[in-house]
């Protein structure tokens, strides 16, 4: 019962920070939107993509090695084993994060010029390239904190580093903004290279206090062989950083030739910024906005297989997974059934865009497949699986490239979410095999699938008949808006109770 208490205690500081993280982000994009535009926003996400690329070089997978190896440690290792691991992979972020920083600010100009296509973009990739060595060690030591089931620390971080970043960037942005979008996109990325920075201070400091209680709590015992950590932590790494490294190539890539696709459609390139702005920068962050809870257990269930895995406790790492699989689809059906009924609504009440609300509508029924994914893919981290994440990324990534350059060119922003939806639905399948593959388990259709799509059919016609009562259709938009997501909610909530698809374990929050 101790473990499940701690395992749930995590999960809710994880969630509401992430709540609280991502309700922060949505608000904070609708201010960057209204202040630089969806052309801005376009620019934004292209210089995010080399951001991510060398964020993917710096933290190089070691977070997820820190986190099993640590776990490992905990559980059959010793106070000392555990500091040396994560000495070990600091410096090893450390190095790779400096590499990153050097390659990125060198190279910013050719960055801009020959891949992003617009030399507005040197300035803010020489700022950001500044904060890749903070994120390395930031990620080993987050990594250490969920091993540890112990994430306030970082949650503290996280919630510093937003404050931080938000702060520096509302204070620019109202004074540079008018300067031309280059400016503004600068000003947002000092904003993020100091807010990393000092959320690198924050959780160095949890750190060192609490070394002295992992003494503690460790018995005394033999040192389990520790011959060549850097090797442990590679071998768990490399893969995963493979993975990550290549797919965010190829992902960086794909962002670049999909505005540059639009344009040659549109015939114009303010207009490929713009659509893949309000893509990229709108829709798909309004779509994983509620994923807060389920971004949680994806966290917390990597150290929790792993240590099950450790010890072979199959029916353990089973129970998890059935469960973490059933709550992910129930929970996601009903988010995608959301933004499905009430994407037009969405996207004027948040952004004033009906294009939003169309790209909002598109991709709401791929919610359970990527939330689904989500979850599998940190399961099968924690089960050894990454060499075969590895290669359904590099799979799905090159098979979106092609069809970019075949489609987009001629059909413009409809082709790439054609694209999006064959993509997420092979990423998904892949995984979800290899995992029930793995664990020998089975979905069961009926109380995971079928009853709640039918239940959240029933929800939406409860929903809209409702929020069309003449008396209720009268009130104000935003307040009708809310009215039929709340009503929605709790109907389906009451057919899953009544189907018997939510159970009072799930009630009472147990993971076994």
């Amino acid at each position: 019962m101790r473990r499940h208490s701690v395992f749930l205690k995590n999960a809710a500081i994880l969630t509401v920070t992430s709540l609280i993280l991502r309700t922060i982000g949505i608000f904070f994009r609708i201010y960057m939107s209204n202040k630089i535009g969806a052309e801005g926003m376009g620019l934004y996400q292209l210089i995010v993509s080399i951001y991510v690329l060398g964020a993917t070089f710096a933290t190089s997978g070691i977070s997820t090695a820190v986190t099993r190896l640590v776990a490992d440690e905990l559980v059959r290792g010793t106070a000392s084993s555990v500091r040396r691991i994560l000495r070990r992979s600091i410096a090893l972020s450390l190095i790779l994060g400096v590499a990153s920083t050097a390659i990125i600010y060198g190279g910013a100009e050719l960055i801009s010029v020959y891949w992003i296509k617009d030399i507005r973009a040197t300035s803010a990739l020489r700022v950001l390239s500044f904060s890749l060595p903070s994120m390395g060690i930031s990620s080993c030591l987050r990594g250490y904190f969920i091993a540890r089931r112990r994430v306030a620390v970082s949650s503290r971080a996280q919630l510093l580093e937003q404050a931080v970043r938000i702060g520096i960037v509302v204070f620019l942005l109202d004074r540079f903004s008018a300067f031309g979008i280059g400016i503004a996109c600068m000003a947002v990325m000092i904003g993020d290279t100091v807010a990393e920075w000092v959320a690198c201070g924050c959780i160095a400091l949890g750190y060192c206090a609490d070394r002295k209680r992992l003494n503690n709590e460790l018995p005394p015992r033999g040192a389990s062989p520790l011959t060549s950590v850097v090797r442990r932590v590679l071998t768990i790494a490399v893969p995963i950083t493979a993975g990550r490294y290549l797919n965010t190539i190829l992902r960086t890539i794909e962002n670049i030739l999909v505005p540059n696709s639009i344009a040659k459609y549109s015939g114009s390139q303010e207009r490929g910024l713009s659509q893949f702005g309000a893509l990229k920068g709108m829709a798909l962050p309004l779509i994983f906005f509620p994923a807060s809870f389920l971004s949680a257990m994806a966290t917390l269930l990597i150290p929790e297989i792993s240590a099950a895995n450790a010890l072979n406790q199959k029916e353990r790492i089973n129970s998890a997974v059935e469960k973490a699989l059933r709550i992910t689809l129930l929970s996601s059906i009903l988010i995608g059934t959301v933004f499905t009924v009430f994407s037009r609504e969405l996207g004027l009440l948040l952004y004033n865009s009906t294009e939003v609300g169309l790209y909002l509508r598109v991709l709401a029924p791929l919610t359970p497949i990527m939330y689904t994914e989500s979850i599998v893919d940190g399961m099968l981290k924690g089960l050894n699986q990454q060499n075969s994440s590895l290669k359904y990324s590099i799979a799905d990534s090159s098979l979106r490239i092609i069809l970019i350059l075949l489609l987009v060119p001629y059909r413009g922003m409809g082709a790439f979410l054609f694209i999006m939806v064959i993509s997420n639905l092979l990423t998904s399948f892949l995984n979800t095999h290899r995992l029930l593959k793995v664990t020998g388990m089975s979905i069961r259709w009926s109380h995971w699938i079928l009853r709640p799509l039918l239940g959240a059919c029933g929800a939406a016609a409860v929903s809209l008949i409702i929020t069309h009562l003449p008396l209720i259709s009268s009130v104000s938009g935003i307040w009708l808006t809310v009215l039929g997501i709340l009503c929605l909610c709790g109907v389906y909530i009451a057919l899953m109770l009544g189907l018997g698809c939510i159970t009072r374990s799930d009630l009472r929050g147990t993971v076994s």
